[in-house]
């Protein structure tokens, strides 16, 4: 019983001395300009610790920068879910998201760099869990409106989802890395809240619905009767 109250204690030190290493990282890389290589040893003086200790926590240096892009991601993750709502019209639901995730990438231009350097992994795996929660209110929405969807329909809303957040992450990152940095953050948020805007009513339009997206969600409801919202 002893040994696994030391066990527990000596796991918990690990998992505290390796978020300490990976904040640390994450003001390395926002004190550095967008694209600059950024060291170990930096890491190390930032956290306080010398470098040999860094590399108990980590394999090697592609396994440390694995867990760094995995920690951006957590922290973008955590902007961004709470803004996946029914609350709201349409178009505040699409620029709410957009929005957060472009004052994100301006506030964090460097990390936002280097998570996105390999588009697999911890990136893979944030932008899955962002796009399941996407994908989670547009089926909500799908139930509220009520259109008739065949097996195959229902099935693409998954993909779908996933295809708009990754062609939001591809706009954004081509934006963030453009010198000058052009247009403004609000156009590009209301350009790019408009394209996926034309995508989600180009489908509703395919399943007879006439969709305000100046409407709160809640107007949309189906009538008493069962028949949808137009």
């Amino acid at each position: 019983m002893a040994q696994d109250g030391r066990q527990a204690r000596w796991d918990r030190h690990n998992q505290e001395r390796r978020a300490q290493i990976l904040d640390a990282a994450l003001a390395v890389i926002g004190e550095s300009a967008t694209g600059e290589e950024f060291h170990v040893q930096q890491i190390a003086q930032q956290a306080g610790l010398n470098r040999t200790v860094v590399y108990r926590h980590f394999d090697d240096r592609a396994d440390l920068d694995r867990a760094i892009r995995g920690h951006i991601l957590d922290d973008l993750t955590r902007v961004l879910i709470p803004e996946v709502s029914l609350d709201g019209t349409v178009n505040e639901i699409i620029r709410r998201i957009i929005t957060s995730y472009v004052d994100w990438v301006v506030a964090h231009p460097a990390a936002h760099d280097f998570a996105v350097q390999e588009m697999t992994g911890p990136v893979e795996s944030g932008a899955h869990r962002i796009a399941g929660a996407v994908g989670g209110i547009i089926e909500a929405a799908i139930e509220m409106l009520g259109p008739e969807l065949d097996d195959d329909e229902r099935a693409l809303v998954d993909p779908l989802a996933h295809g708009l957040v990754g062609a939001a992450f591809a706009t954004v990152r081509r934006w963030i890395a453009r010198e000058p940095r052009t247009p403004d953050a609000s156009v590009l948020v209301e350009l790019l809240s408009q394209s996926i805007w034309n995508l989600l009513s180009g489908h509703a339009r395919r399943f007879g619905l006439e969709i305000d997206p100046d409407l709160p969600l809640a107007d949309l409801l189906p009538d008493p009767d069962g028949e949808p919202a137009t």
